[in-house]
């Protein structure tokens, strides 16, 4: 049986991590989140030479064990703690060649917790392009350690990296330096008090709030009672610390590093100049956005439409093939219909992460952060917060997801909660066909009334969650620590294993976490749909035959199926509902398509199309909407009129009629709480709206 090791992967954001990670683990990988916290876990198993298998951990980016976030505490409590299962072996401290002087703080403050600690030195193949030369043997002896100067885009040194970690006993456990001098007088006494602890934990424990797992409560509150310092003494002694490093690290640099200037070429700065610009940046940004979005309609259109009709087809083969009866019909209409389900969302969220994560690997998305926080901050936002915003025009799901980026907690939290004002695809569907209705034809300065309404839509629910989140930011009583800190890294091509294995990754997430929810209600609100109590369901057929002899077979079918509707499960909701929902202008049956398009919203036009008994869902458009302008009240006035059409408009444009996106909140939260939160607010403020709406209007 071969031997397994822990490897963590440390390092300061940008500096090639997640590369060195996909180099070493390949496909051999996954994403979960650490116990009680919403951070991500990214771990995997990498073979070493000799028949070793080393288990992967990729630590969250951090610049120091001076903790402040959530993914920087990940990481000290780790490293502090030997009884974890995951505590490392070795560790490999990533850095970046172009700011080795950076990143060597981490390393020597890790290397002060005798960890076995190995430098990987990566995008070495930028050296001779940035002037850059290295004398390896001389940093090696300076740092106490061993070097791999890798390059993960050439796909080279990976090989010396392996070897390395699994040949890690032979590393020095020194510390590069002595930072107890820094107060020698204070750290003699910490290191009496305390014989059997090491010194540099013992400091971080006094100065950092985290968890010291490998001594007991009682000793950890002892070293805590230790705190002879004030708080502001202990700051100084950490900043005394940092200069101590930095002094060590330029000494070492000016030995082992030469870099020549002349040779330096830089496009960088002159790219930044437009990219981050006060008005050329912002149009540029548009200018993508305006590509991406619509390379996410153009391209998804057609896999989703094949997505959908396969299940469809796979759902009639399933109905027509096997024996009739409760269990196909589950199978057909509930559990098929409900991975379908899962299913079409995956090309708009593949094609969608494919955009952003290009955008992050050439490093322009840090320029649209920096330029977008001026405007987000003001709003209790940050800079961070543009990319979900803007995500969720095209849907809500993966939007909320890359909220993961945003450090303070407040901040992403609220970004969370607003993001699905903004309108998705899915609304798409309900809107086209409402506003052709009740919105008249003409137009107005060129662009048609039915045009307006649908941009003034986009325009209400953007402006909504920017106004949310300024009121959620005032109302929140959170503690969490809001600052703005973006590092701007080189630009450079993207890396195709790294794109594809984020794509991968982030989508294999939304299929198996948020996907099984999902599943789950469709299966419920399929039972509720297919039965109900009492004689005027069960003899549905009979009672339908008999009132309408002379209709057709199809037509006949259309009408039992319309009535075993409204007399199911959900059709009584719809009738108990009703009184709930008329003074917005609407009947029972808009009822139950409401009830059902909290599977998804585009299954209010589908609901409808089988209420008003034309079929199902899949006949096409005009007819649908024939059936809908016909429709009447027992009074004979119109159901769809433009005052029930613009409070119907309204609703969806504010409610959260969508089990997915409360589905990914409640993972990304961590709790059923905050999804509960925004379902009964934005239906309350999608209510009030279409309320007003209809009462003025009607």
């Amino acid at each position: 049986m071969s031997k397994q090791i822990n490897v963590a992967l440390i390092g300061n954001p940008n500096t090639g991590k997640t590369s060195v990670f996909n180099a070493l683990t390949g496909l051999n990988q996954k994403v979960g989140n650490y116990p009680g916290i919403t951070v991500d876990k990214k771990e995997g198993i990498c073979k070493l030479p000799r028949g070793v298998k080393a288990h992967i951990i990729d630590l969250p980016g951090t610049y120091s064990l001076n903790a402040s976030s959530i993914d920087e505490n990940v990481v000290i409590e780790l490293l502090l703690n030997k009884n974890d299962k995951d505590f490392p072996d070795v560790a490999v401290v990533v850095s970046d060649v172009e700011n080795l002087k950076r990143n060597l703080l981490l390393f020597t403050q890790i290397k002060d917790l005798e960890i076995p600690t190995i430098l990987a030195i990566n995008m070495s193949d930028r050296m001779a392009y940035k002037g850059i030369t290295l004398d390896i043997p001389l940093l090696e002896k300076e740092l106490k350690t061993k070097i791999a100067l890798i390059s993960t885009r050439k796909k080279s040194g990976i090989d010396q990296l392996k070897d390395l970690i699994a040949n890690y006993k032979e590393l020095s456990l020194s510390p590069s330096l002595d930072a107890s001098e820094i107060d020698n007088v204070y750290f003699d006494k910490l290191r009496k008090a305390f014989p059997n602890q090491l010194l540099y934990k013992l400091w971080l424990v006094i100065t950092q709030d985290v968890n010291f797992g490998n001594v007991d409560r009682n000793e950890v509150e002892a070293i805590n009672s230790f705190k002879t310092k004030s708080n502001a003494d202990l700051k100084r002694l950490q900043q005394k610390e940092t200069i101590k490093r930095y002094q060590f690290i330029n000494n070492t640099l000016k030995k082992g590093q030469t870099i020549d200037l002349k040779t330096a070429k830089d496009l960088r700065i002159r790219l930044d100049r437009i990219l981050t610009h006060k008005i050329f940046g912002y149009v540029i940004f548009f200018a993508i956005l305006l590509v991406m979005f619509q390379a996410v309609y153009d391209w998804a259109t057609y896999p989703t439409d094949f997505i959908d009709e396969s299940f469809a087809s796979l759902a009639n083969w399933t109905k027509n093939t096997l024996p009739p009866g409760a269990f196909t019909n589950l199978l057909a209409e509930g559990i098929i219909a409900g991975i379908g389900g899962v299913m079409v969302f995956i090309p708009p969220i593949a094609i969608l992460f494919l955009f952003i994560a290009l955008l992050e690997e050439s490093g322009y998305m840090s320029r649209v952060v920096f330029l977008m926080d001026n405007i987000m901050k003001r709003f209790g936002l940050s800079g961070k917060s543009v990319v979900p915003l803007i995500s969720g025009n095209a849907c809500a799901i993966p939007a909320v997801m890359a909220a993961r980026n945003i450090e303070s907690w407040k901040e992403r939290l609220i970004t969370i909660l607003v993001t699905p004002f903004t309108t998705c695809s899915a609304r798409l569907p309900v809107y086209v066909i409402i506003i052709a209705l009740v919105i008249p034809e003409g137009s107005f300065l060129g662009l048609s009334y039915q045009a307006l309404t649908l941009m003034s839509l986009y325009i209400i629910g953007f402006m909504t969650a920017i106004i949310s989140a300024y009121i959620l930011n005032k109302v929140l009583k959170i503690k969490s620590k809001s600052y703005f800190v973006i590092e701007m890294p080189g630009y450079k091509i993207p890396l195709f294993k790294n794109v594809a294995l984020t794509v991968l990754e982030k989508t294999k997430t939304f299929v198996f976490e948020a996907g099984k929810i999902i599943l789950a209600i469709s299966i419920v609100l399929w039972f509720l749909a297919s039965y109900g109590p009492g004689e005027q369901f069960n003899d549905a057929e009979n009672i339908i035959k008999t009132e309408n002899i002379a209709l057709s077979e199809d037509d006949l079918e259309d009408k039992i199926a319309a009535h075993k509707l409204e007399h199911s499960y959900i059709g009584i909701v719809g009738k108990a509902i009703e009184p709930v929902i008329k003074p917005l202008g609407y009947d029972w049956k808009i009822g139950i398509a409401l009830v059902t398009s909290f599977a998804a919203r585009e299954v209010f036009v589908g609901t409808l199309a089988t209420i008003y008994s034309v079929g199902s869902a899949g006949d096409n458009e005009e007819t649908i909407k024939k059936k809908m302008a016909a429709e009447v009240y027992s009074n004979g006035d119109k159901v769809f009129t433009l005052a029930s059409g613009i409070s119907l408009l309204l609703f969806y444009a504010f409610a959260m009629q969508c089990m997915s996106t409360l589905a990914i909140v409640k993972r990304e939260t961590n709790s059923w709480k905050w999804p509960m939160y925004q379902l009964v607010g934005m239906t309350l403020i999608a209510y009030i709206a279409a309320l007003i709406a209809f009462q003025l209007m009607k």
